[in-house]
């Protein structure tokens, strides 16, 4: 239209003066060339205008969503508040109260329905479920199908998922040898820092006793859950135990220790093959991984449900009671994370020379990227580009981080061992300290591989549980705060790799050596 416009006023313009038609070509010729600029210009613009009002639009939509949402929880959480103050006032069975908390998980639900994503419908879920079982007892406890259903699917997931991880981060780097001095240090590293990771939670955990006082329901402990840990056995047939006899007994068994171990050997005489003879199987064990890895996410579809049938449960047996656990666990929790950030990460950087500062600063984007998503993965490509860009050489780089999101997952670790003592303590299980070290010994071996997938943390949890005999139902009731601890030990996992490889260059003494590449530098500076 503007093209349209500006043509037609130059053509009029040379039309009414002859002066210029007619007596001057010359200027004739310049209107008509600034007339042809001045065309292409507007139709470049109207070109970026209409390359842009699709990107325009997003961003508004964008925009209506974000304050959609705002509303809805701003709404939500007053309602819910207010409920749980009038039912405080007024009794249990107050219906304006009850009214109000139900209005308020309705627009929570609207809220996760445009989220479009898991962990909202998770964190609706728990609390739907919570209500449920303060209002209905009898209708929640007649909902405990769904999540057993739902524990099932998981059982099936356990002994593949980690038989194919374990095989494949062993044996996928080749042959043993051609790691070298760098892989030796980066494996005593990983190892080191994930023991003491499982240290902190281990006394955290102790410290706090956030599970004591959740006991298990009379009906279920009677018949499921036993009353006292597996006898204690000595040292040497605990090591006896811990080597299969039979692979596929050990699977069906849910012996994961014995998996773990079978995985670990296979693993060690796989990466011992010529290239020709490893790669099938190796490609195979790749995507069995792969497989289950994306069977694991189509079960965890169904976590709302069996999270909310398992919260309604647990509620309607125990009352609301389970919530101040849940909330003394995740403090628990978050003090240890931070605790293994003051105590361990920091003497370590400062042990081996890393700039603290630069550190920090190259960190915490991806830092903040897995804070946010909840999963390692998602920051992994901007974690490799800042510690290149803060000086550690792109070989190291590319083996120790991504090792490391198998074997050095600190903040995952860390939560699985106080994660597993609060299942015991809820139990009113007794654990000595050397169980509790045998426990520590089955979570460095099952939590290798699976731990950086979002809510695996269910998978390990429920492996050890059977292998210790403890029971099932606090592990579902940890499923209501998983999503906000994930979001610390995911970050702390993040941080966690990222030092590894600065620690492991410095080590190395290639630390700042390098030149860095400018494709790094100038995705670094956008």
């Amino acid at each position: 239209m503007l093209s349209f416009a500006l043509d037609g006023a130059v053509f009029l313009f040379l039309e009414c003066h002859p002066l210029i038609t007619g007596e001057s070509s010359l200027y004739s010729k310049s209107a008509l060339e600034i007339c042809g600029q001045v065309s292409r210009c507007s139709e470049h613009y109207l070109q970026i205008r209409s390359a842009l009002r699709p990107q325009v639009a997003d961003m508004l939509r964008e925009v209506n969503i974000r304050s959609s949402e705002r509303f809805l929880i701003g709404a939500a959480c007053p309602l819910l508040a207010v409920g749980i103050v009038l039912s405080a006032v007024y009794g249990s069975q107050f219906q304006l109260a009850v009214a109000l908390r139900w209005i308020g998980i309705v627009l929570l639900a609207v809220f996760a329905f445009k989220r479009r994503t898991l962990t909202p419908w998770v964190f609706v879920a728990m609390v739907a479920g919570a209500e449920l079982g303060f209002d209905a007892p009898r209708v929640a406890v007649s909902l405990r199908f769904l999540s057993d259903i739902f524990l099932r699917l998981i059982k099936t997931i356990v002994a593949p998922l980690i038989l194919a991880t374990l095989v494949t981060g062993i044996a996928g780097h080749g042959d043993l040898k051609s790691v070298g001095r760098m892989g030796i240090k980066s494996l005593i590293y990983f190892e080191v820092v994930t023991t003491l990771a499982l240290v902190v939670g281990l006394l955290a955990i102790n410290m706090s006793r956030a599970g004591v006082g959740l006991s298990v329901p009379v009906a279920v402990s009677a018949a499921e859950v036993p009353q006292s840990a597996p006898p204690a056995a000595h040292w040497q047939d605990f090591l006896v135990h811990v080597f299969p006899e039979n692979i596929a007994k050990s699977v069906a068994d849910g012996q994961i220790l014995q998996v773990a171990v079978f995985a670990v050997l296979f693993g060690i005489a796989l990466a011992g093959l010529s290239e020709a003879k490893r790669a099938p199987v190796l490609q195979f064990c790749e995507s069995l991984s792969e497989v289950m890895f994306k069977f694991t996410n189509v079960v965890m579809y169904l976590a709302p449900v069996g999270v909310g049938a398992a919260m309604a449960y647990t509620v309607g047996h125990m009352g609301l009671g389970v919530l101040i656990n849940l909330g003394k666990l995740l403090l628990t929790v978050y003090g240890a994370l931070v605790a293994f950030g003051l105590l361990v990460m920091l003497p370590v950087a400062l042990l081996f020379r890393v700039p603290v500062r630069r550190f920090l600063a190259a960190v915490a984007e991806p830092a903040t990227i897995a804070f946010a998503t909840a999963t390692s993965e998602a920051a992994l490509p901007r974690a490799m580009e800042s510690m290149e860009a803060l000086g550690v050489p792109r070989r190291i780089v590319a083996f120790v981080i991504p090792a490391g999101y198998s074997f050095n997952l600190d903040g995952s670790t860390l939560y699985l061992a106080a994660a597993s003592i609060f299942v015991a303590q809820a139990a009113g299980i007794h654990l000595s300290i050397g169980q509790q070290v045998m426990m520590m010994g089955t979570l460095m071996l099952t939590s290798k591989g699976v731990a950086g997938v979002p809510r695996a943390t269910l998978v390990v949890l429920l492996a050890t549980a059977s292998t210790f005999g403890l029971p099932t139902e606090p592990i579902f009731v940890l499923l209501g705060v998983d999503a906000l601890a994930d979001m610390a030990r995911t970050t702390v996992n993040v941080v966690g790799n990222c030092l590894a490889s600065v620690v492991v260059a410095q080590w190395e003494g290639e630390f700042g050596i390098e030149p860095v590449s400018e494709t790094v530098l100038e995705g670094m500076a956008e």
